[in-house]
């Protein structure tokens, strides 16, 4: 058993996290050489796997155990840094964050020659997970532990399958043709007169009995066993077809890591308010990029709830607190406190009317792309008795009576606009004197944007106070990282470096490009992973998610005022070739964040495509198929989203298995630079045949 249950499914012949953690202190404790090397954990460039390696970064650190993070960006860099890892005499650990569920990491492509005495631990919540990392068995195979969060459990005919298809031999394999010929050669040995009496004796009736018709009866025992027990063709094919259906039934996400490491935390006793917000942070990420369903998040939700009561009680005389109202109630208070949030954009952050407009939610229901939409929108807020010079200044400076009244206008006023979901139960922590209250949603947003756009991207942020004309006449300022001096120096370094090595031949700035880029992203990576227990850093990276949504608001509404969306039979297209926000959708996050804007936008426009092409089967969705220029390397970055069509329903992603099979077809030069396979660099000139590709694969998914 290679998989590990959670603690309330565990029992004493099956052990759990807490069992697989004491194996890694006990393992670093007893190896001679320990280093920072001995333990390795390499961390996916998201915000669940971000949280989950703070948390147990923090127990390894309490237990005394050196270790290493190491971000890794995708398959191309893990491959890279497996190579890297054999080279370390002293790694007995190592520990994937959001990263290779889905690869066979036990086959001699990747860990499967490394050295017997390390241990693999998979904490990943993309889903499908390979089955022969969970099921398979001997010393090799028991090297690999995955942290299940007990879907395993309910895999019960996956398992059966795969494993009479791995251990079963052929129908028509070596093994039955040998036991054929070995009795051939037998019963010709029984029928051959001239038997030397040296091989045999005579039985009580007189009859000579060979030495070995005992063991000759056992065997062809054994082998009558073995064929009542062996697959048949029919059986063999319906296993097949099993196992195929399993991994060609689309990607989805299950508990998130951070989740796991808080569960892990729980069992060892030592949580606490960091722990908890950093869980609720990787949760919220699920939710707010439609990884996982409204009914997934509300399961885990209300289980955060009653954590947050009993970590963070509150005086009898303090109300339950609403999502106006957060504050904090002492100097020093860090408390997580359980709140309502609004389906608005950083709205104590922003303007409430920018708030609004760039929340996807209002802009679908509304229609905030066209002239109309924008005056139904003023028209509501001037319904609420909310004044334009209100709505427009920060939500902090607003009237306090109109702040405290907001909930209960939207209510009342709101569904007539069809803003019926507005809010959702969610959570907010303070942070004492040194800054206000900030919610789960605003959190995730603001390290989101560092992990994006923190650095490798020219982004100007708003200058507080300038939007009137303050500040020089208003305008904004470039990004700066959030540390005063430190990018400028930086950007002085690396442009005389540039000048000297310009003279250098054309490849070497190939690969310079290449490191610049790797430098950039692992240094979006560090910003990010700082800033969850920072709330400088935090709440400065808020002005940034403000711009990042800006621009996805921009582009989102050019492309459906000039119809760029194309209608495929299957799905629908949308490629950018040009505009000046190119360089900032060449990003793979950025990118999908706007095909999830264009997915909650005409969710109610679109009619929806049924999955199965002209079969019909299953319930219908809105794939997108989103594609954008890298001008720098001449490739288009593609990713397929699927969108369902009732708000807070999640739908497997089937693209990642449509675009392998499309990019075969045609054999288009492509990559994948991520973990996420719906997710594929593509050269530029192949870009069209691809997409044609797609629309006939499209058919039968």
């Amino acid at each position: 058993m290679v998989f590990l249950p959670p603690p309330h499914l565990a029992s004493a012949s099956r052990p759990a996290y807490a069992e697989a953690y004491a194996n890694i202190l006990v393992a670093h404790r007893r190896s001679p050489l320990t280093s920072a090397s001995s333990v390795i954990i390499l961390v996916a460039p998201d915000v669940d796997a971000l949280c989950a390696a703070k948390i147990l970064a923090e127990l390894l650190k309490q237990d005394d155990v050196m270790h290493r993070i190491i971000p890794v960006s995708g398959l191309a860099d893990l491959e890279r840094m497996k190579d890297e890892l054999v080279t370390y005499a002293e790694l007995h650990t190592l520990i994937l964050l959001n990263m290779g569920a889905i690869l066979d990491l036990s086959s001699e492509n990747w860990f499967g020659e490394f050295s017997m005495k390390l241990t693999v631990h998979i904490i990943d919540s993309n889903r499908p997970q390979n089955l022969a990392n969970m099921f398979s068995g001997g010393e090799n195979g028991e090297r690999f532990i995955v942290w299940d969060d007990g879907e395993a459990e309910n895999m019960g005919e996956e398992r059966k399958a795969w494993e009479a298809l791995t251990y079963e031999p052929e129908p028509d394999s070596d093994e039955d043709s040998e036991l054929d010929d070995q009795d051939e050669v037998r019963s010709n040995e029984d029928d051959d007169p001239d038997d030397d009496d040296e091989f045999s004796e005579r039985g009580p009736s007189g009859k000579r009995r060979s030495l070995g018709d005992g063991n000759r009866s056992q065997e062809k025992r054994r082998k009558l066993d073995d064929q009542s027990t062996r697959l048949s063709r029919e059986q063999r094919d319906t296993y097949h077809e099993l196992i195929a259906k399993y991994y060609g039934s689309g990607s989805w996400y299950g508990q998130s890591a951070s989740a796991t490491m808080y569960i892990l935390a729980t069992v060892l006793e030592r949580v606490d308010c960091d722990f908890l917000w950093l869980a609720i942070l990787g949760l919220t990420f699920q939710y707010t990029t439609a990884r996982i369903s409204r009914d997934t998040y509300d399961k885990y939700h209300s289980i955060y709830y009653d954590e947050v009561f009993r970590l963070n009680p509150l005086p009898p005389d303090v109300a339950a607190n609403t999502t106006d109202a957060i504050t904090a109630m002492s100097p020093d208070d860090l408390s997580v406190r359980a709140a309502e949030e609004l389906r608005f954009m950083l709205f104590r952050h922003w303007t409430l009317y920018d708030a609004m407009y760039h929340s996807s939610y209002v802009a679908g229901k509304l229609g905030i792309w066209k002239e109309r939409g924008r005056k139904r929108l003023t028209g509501l807020l001037a319904k609420m008795g909310f004044s334009i010079p209100q709505t427009q200044q920060p939500y902090a400076h607003m009237d306090l009576d109109l702040k405290h009244q907001l909930r209960a206008k939207l209510d009342s006023i709101a569904p007539e606009y069809g803003l019926v979901e507005l809010t959702y139960p969610s959570f907010a922590r303070c942070f004492g004197y040194r800054a206000s209250p900030l919610s789960a949603a605003d959190a995730v947003e603001a390290v989101g944007a560092l992990l994006d756009v923190a650095g490798g991207i020219r982004m100007e942020v708003e200058v507080e106070g300038a939007r009137h004309g303050g500040e020089w006449f208003g305008g904004g300022r470039l990004w700066e990282g959030g540390r005063n001096g430190e990018e400028k120096r930086e950007k002085r370094i690396e442009v005389g470096s540039r000048q000297k090595d310009g003279d250098d031949d054309a490849d070497t700035d190939v690969n310079g490009e290449e490191r610049k880029e790797r430098t950039w992203w692992v240094k979006n990576f560090w910003a990010a992973y700082d800033a969850l227990s920072d709330i400088v850093p935090l709440r400065d990276a808020l002005s940034l998610a403000m711009s990042l949504h800006r621009a996805i608001i921009r582009q989102g509404t050019s492309i459906i005022d000039k119809q760029d969306i194309r209608t495929m039979r299957s799905h629908r297209v949308v490629v950018l070739s040009q505009g000046p926000d190119l360089a900032l959708f060449a990003h793979p996050g950025v990118l999908a964040r706007l095909g999830l804007w264009l997915v909650d936008a005409l969710r109610d426009r679109l009619p929806g495509t049924k999955i199965g092409g002209l079969k019909g089967r299953g319930k219908k969705s809105l794939p997108f198929v989103v594609a954008c220029l890298n001008e720098r390397t001449q490739t288009y970055v593609v990713v397929g989203i699927m969108g369902a069509l009732d708000f807070g329903d999640v739908r497997r992603n089937e693209f990642g298995l449509a675009f392998i099979e499309a990019k075969q077809r045609c054999n288009a030069r492509s990559r994948h630079n991520t973990f996420d396979a719906s997710v594929l660099e593509i050269e530029q000139e192949d870009l069209k045949l691809f997409l044609e590709t797609l629309c006939e694969v499209g058919e039968g998914y």
